[in-house]
């Protein structure tokens, strides 16, 4: 299958909104991600297997500090190392862009996205009680993305 990782903007808003319906029990809408594709320092990538958007990732931007606000990837195309390679060239986009550490939320009952983040570095930094809908807590993880932070790339 060939893969590519393409960014997207605004007017991807309706397909990105598919994609994170397929992927999310509580999903944005096209009008929210029309707004935030709109808004400095965010960017969205979208993940293509043979022309089929499979993955997505959104990040926002502040001077040297960014945090990851959603990433999924389809049911029927999780387990294949795709969200590893979606978050990696995230983190690329961001380091190209002078960005020297990224955090995020991860909810404490979803073990995939936590083995997946620990595989790429990130460390739990603090926790945020009852932070998603369903009450559950959220774990709030970060990473150094350059040789000059705490933790090399």
């Amino acid at each position: 299958m060939s893969v590519a990782i393409e960014r997207a903007g605004a007017e991807a808003a309706g397909e990105l909104a598919a994609l994170h319906a397929a992927c999310f029990a509580a999903p944005w809408s096209e009008r929210e991600f029309a707004s935030l594709l709109q808004t400095a320092g965010v960017t969205a990538l979208i993940l293509r297997g043979d022309g089929e958007a499979r993955g997505l990732v959104v990040v926002r931007q502040a001077l040297d500090e960014a945090e990851i606000l959603t990433i999924g990837i389809a049911p029927h195309a999780r387990v294949s190392g795709r969200g590893g390679q979606l978050l990696a060239a995230a983190q690329d986009g961001l380091m190209q862009a002078g960005c020297s550490r990224v955090f995020l939320e991860v909810s404490v009952a979803n073990t995939a996205a936590q083995k997946l983040y620990a595989r790429a570095g990130y460390r739990q930094v603090g926790r945020r009680k009852a932070y998603y809908a369903d009450g559950t807590d959220a774990l709030v993880l970060e990473k150094w993305l350059r040789e000059d932070g705490q933790t090399p790339a």
